[in-house]
């Protein structure tokens, strides 16, 4: 294999973003630089030479626009402001400043299938059925059922719990939001709604000098808009699922490429990561990003973050015991997506969305919670795409303690589904089983910098709890030790750039599929090949099937049998 010297140079196959390493910031918990105990953009500036030290390219900033925080952030109440309690606009000009200082870029969260009820354009909608702005949102009448009472127009379940339609007693109308009630979704069937959102949310924060965004829910913008009901698949409930009737809709890659087209391309590479729900088949998902559709980047398959989740929205927090050959079907099928095409792929398996990987998919014990951390991170740097990491990840942050009660939680979806379950004690108590493993919440607790009080985030009251393990898991504890988490994934990171051409580009092939204990895989280019293997159990498991005509690379994770080999 080629020496760093030789092989750190872009490859020549990629854009910039193909080869980064991107970091995602929640800045609600990441840094609070004025003790008012919510993390700010001031606190992320703070920490950017930290982040250049880890070997990032890249800083992914979650939603911190003007909001009410319904659902921290994903409400937006101004595009072209920021929450005071982060900052200001000329804060996140400086952030994108500090970043390209270093050579790193910075990636803003986009937002755009709804707005906050509390934005000034759902404001004039609902002001009167006659006001310009009406039908820049969905409006429907009600219906009414064979004893007169008003019903929504359809009867389909939301994200968070109950029906995606609120009655508007001032118009005598229901609108339309696939989320919050707090959240109305936008109608981009309307040219001028269109044009609205490009100019606020996307080329406003261009001008200011941002590289590119994580597009959120990115093929819900179609709906079929003439609504109808969703078959029955529980009979028990007025409400029944209904994603075949937002996701994936009749006008979906007309309206990516406007986007692309019009307003993105004139500003040059720019990178557009999308959210991609509901789209199991690889071939549908390359219609958006191959090069030559000429819409999306690259796109999040959201697979491996429903690991243990229940198959519908009604069952999505009563965890599922589940085996590593799922995992490993999943990890094949999108690290082989883009072979053979002009297609791009991503690697992750933390974000703000899911519980952390540690907990979830290694073993969070004392014992043995840093060597599932560092066996994790060498299943990530070997991986084609483009690579996220989640704040706190290259710590080894683990789920809030088992004994927190549902009071600690804040997550608007989490609990609205512990709610819901009020008067079954048993349904409750399974939520409350799977909200341990999977909230989003997890992903939310203060970064752990210090062993400080509020482990360093803040000098003030944290709007969220800080885990109880702070004073053993956190930065300046690992930074100096050669053996932490934090180092070894400093060491992995310069290895991924190092065998760029193998680990980011070259092809994938699962040599151990049938085993329960282990996941072995080949990387291969040319005549260039790697053997990675991962031990997902707490004993030693046998390695020599694997290694005939191998050597050992110069780094491994202590974890028992966890290392990856080269030809």
């Amino acid at each position: 294999m080629g020496s760093y010297t030789e092989s750190a140079v872009p490859t020549g196959q990629n854009n910039w973003w193909k080869e980064a390493t991107v970091y995602q910031v929640y800045p609600a918990s990441f840094k609070d630089s004025n003790g008012d105990g919510w993390g700010d953009i001031p606190g992320v500036i703070e920490k950017i030479p930290y982040l250049h030290s880890l070997g990032v390219d890249v800083v992914w900033l979650s939603p911190m626009y003007d909001s009410p925080m319904h659902d921290m952030g994903y409400d937006v109440s101004d595009y072209e402001k920021v929450l005071p309690a982060y900052g200001t606009v000329e804060d996140v000009e400086k952030l994108a400043q500090t970043c390209h200082e270093r050579g790193m870029k910075l990636l803003l969260d986009l937002v755009i299938n709804h707005t906050s009820d509390q934005h000034r354009w759902f404001q004039e909608s609902r002001s009167s059925k006659d006001n310009e702005k009406r039908d820049w949102y969905f409006w429907r009448p009600p219906r009414y059922d064979a004893n007169g009472n008003r019903q929504p127009p359809t009867n389909y379940r939301g994200y968070f719990a109950g029906s995606t339609w609120t009655w508007d007693e001032h118009t005598q109308e229901y609108y339309l939001h696939l989320y919050a009630k707090e959240q109305p979704d936008l109608n981009w069937d309307n040219e001028a709604t269109r044009k609205a959102i490009y100019d606020s949310a996307i080329r406003f924060w261009l001008d200011k000098g941002i590289d590119g965004f994580r597009v959120d829910t990115v093929n819900k913008y179609s709906k079929h808009t003439d609504f109808p009901d969703a078959p029955i698949t529980d009979p028990n409930s007025d409400i029944q699922p209904a994603v075949q009737m937002w996701c994936n809709g009749p006008r979906i890659h007309e309206f990516i490429r406007e986007m692309h087209d019009d307003v993105l391309q004139p500003y040059g590479d720019v990178v557009t990561i999308g959210e991609l729900a509901n789209t199991p088949n690889p071939r549908d998902v390359l219609d958006y990003v191959k090069a030559s559709a000429k819409e999306l980047s690259m796109v999040f398959h959201l697979d491996i973050g429903h690991i243990g989740m229940g198959g519908s929205l009604e069952d999505k927090y009563i965890f599922h015991p589940w085996k590593l050959t799922q995992m490993k079907a999943i990890v094949s099928k999108w690290q082989s997506f883009s072979e053979g095409t002009d297609g791009w792929t991503t690697a992750f398996c933390e974000n703000h969305d899911n519980g952390r990987s540690v907990s979830r998919f290694g073993n969070d014990a004392p014992e043995y919670r840093a060597r599932s951390a560092t066996m994790l991170a060498i299943m990530m740097v070997a991986m084609t795409g483009t690579l996220f990491l989640y704040q706190g990840q290259e710590i080894g942050m683990i789920n809030a303690p088992r004994d927190w009660s549902v009071e600690e939680y804040k997550d608007i979806e989490g609990r609205g589904y512990y709610q819901e379950a009020e008067g079954s004690p048993t349904r409750q108590t399974q939520i409350m089983e799977g909200l341990r493993i999977l909230a989003r919440d997890h992903a939310r607790l203060p970064m752990q910098w210090d062993a400080s009080p509020q482990a360093g985030f803040t000098t003030g009251k944290p709007w969220m709890r800080a885990h109880d393990l702070y004073p053993e898991i956190n930065v300046q504890r690992q930074e100096d030790d050669p053996d932490s988490v934090l180092s070894f994934w400093k060491k992995v990171l310069q290895l991924r750039k190092e065998y760029r051409d193998l680990f980011i580009h070259g092809s994938f092939e699962t040599v151990d599929f049938d085993n329960q204990e282990t996941f072995c895989f080949v990387k291969s280019i040319g005549e260039k090949k790697a053997l990675v293997t991962l031990n997902f159990t707490n004993s030693k498991q046998p390695l020599e099937p694997f290694i005939a005509g191998m050597r050992l690379l110069p780094l491994h994770s202590k974890h028992e049998g966890s290392s990856i080999l080269a030809m």
